[in-house]
């Protein structure tokens, strides 16, 4: 096992304090918004054993032996997921993420097209689909997936604005997911986009609403809150058409390819397969595509889907996602004993808490991790225990 460092991103809707303070890593330019540690060569880890190679070069030296044979034949060559700290004090972006035929179809015609991979206004940068799951390490808000048509209807009824009055109108004649793309649609595309005075006018309405004492408080608010932000955008009033959840510290959620989700704030882990895909449709100054983020959204509406854990020897709780690319575990110990790590394949480690000594099956070698260090295991090193005290994340292959 490796020690890797992290890979920082300085986005603008990051933390001053969140990252720096859990990772003991400085803030380049004033926040950090997310802390990469993978191999994705967007921006990779370095592995730290004297070599200071990417940690995608060091994997490509040995694929079988380090990511064993079994990831090699389901993924190829490369490491199948990310992991991530997140740390959001203001919302990102209205965005989904594409399945994975989508993802290779739009990488390939953006190669044919001869964008840059690093520009700014491209959208595939990898042939990956990227289902994503989030862990809560404070409170974490977002909204996420489509509410049932009815209940969106409900929502803009008590609003006293035209575009409100229009998208209602919608819902009601077709409370289906029809209705609901319709709707989200005239919201976001160039020809039925409503004007910033018209969105002004909905967020008002949703001021006026929460003075008097609203019904749906939190509804009204989030719309409130991301005027505050982005001032004008349509994708404000979509909120109000996605479900509001509240992750406390613990909780768990995770997003498919297609759902619709903008994180709201909070700090976080994020595990998701390794892509860099990300289509978004506003509440960003980044490159948003509409028509490229509409032809790979899921309109079928749905609840977030919450992921509860299984605990495994008292001290480790793993979140198994319904794909096959990651899986996420926290182990949690305070009394000093050894206890077995689940999990098999390539591993990356983080110490979110404390200090605590990893040991590997094959080879006896061991190392320890206070917080915020990271490390990577390959598949050849087999089973792991941990002793010590403190937080552990796990991120290995199913």
């Amino acid at each position: 096992m490796i020690r890797i460092s992290h890979a920082l991103q300085t986005y603008a809707w990051g933390s001053r304090d969140a990252i720096p303070d859990l990772l003991g890593v400085a803030a380049p330019s004033g926040v950090l918004a997310e802390a990469w540690m993978g191999a994705h060569p967007s921006a990779p880890s370095v592995a730290q054993d004297g070599t200071d190679q990417p940690l995608h070069a060091f994997i490509a030296a040995d694929p079988d032996s380090i990511l064993g044979e079994d990831v090699v034949a389901r993924f190829g060559g490369e490491l199948p997921y990310l992991l991530k700290i997140i740390a959001a004090e203001r919302p990102l972006s209205l965005q989904v993420h594409p399945n994975l035929a989508r993802a290779r179809a739009g990488f390939e015609e953006e190669e044919r097209a001869g964008v840059p991979l690093a520009a700014p206004h491209r959208n595939y940068r990898d042939t990956n689909h990227k289902p994503e799951l989030v862990y809560a390490l404070t409170r974490f808000e977002a909204v996420c997936g489509f509410r049932a048509p009815r209940r969106a209807a409900e929502l803009l009824a008590g609003l006293d604005a035209p575009l409100a009055k229009e998208l209602r109108d919608v819902l009601r004649a077709q409370p289906t997911a029809d209705g609901i793309r319709e709707a989200f649609t005239q919201l976001l595309e160039p020809a039925t986009r409503p004007s910033p005075r018209d969105v002004q006018d909905v967020v008002d309405a949703c001021a006026a609403r929460l003075a008097i004492g609203s019904p749906s408080p939190r509804a009204d608010r989030t719309v409130v809150e991301l005027a505050a932000a982005y001032p004008g955008d349509p994708g404000i009033v979509t909120s109000l058409l996605l479900n509001p959840i509240t992750l406390e510290p613990g909780d768990a959620m995770f997003v498919p390819a297609g759902g619709v989700h903008a994180y709201l704030r909070g700090v976080g882990v994020e595990i998701m397969a390794s892509s860099d895909n990300v289509l978004r449709a506003g509440l960003t100054p980044k490159h948003v595509d509409v028509p490229e983020l509409l032809r790979n959204v899921d309109y079928v509406a749905a609840p977030p889907i919450r992921i509860a854990p299984e605990t495994f020897h008292g001290a480790t709780k793993v979140f198994y996602a319904p794909v096959d690319d990651f899986e996420l575990s926290i182990t949690e110990i305070a009394d000093d004993r050894t206890h077995p790590l689940p999990g098999r394949g390539p591993r990356v480690l983080l110490c979110l808490s404390g200090e605590v000594t990893v040991s590997s099956a094959i080879g006896n070698g061991s190392l320890t991790l206070a917080q915020g260090a990271a490390a990577f295991v390959p598949a050849r090193d087999g089973e792991l225990t941990v002793s010590g005290s403190g937080t552990l994340v796990q991120a290995d292959v199913p």
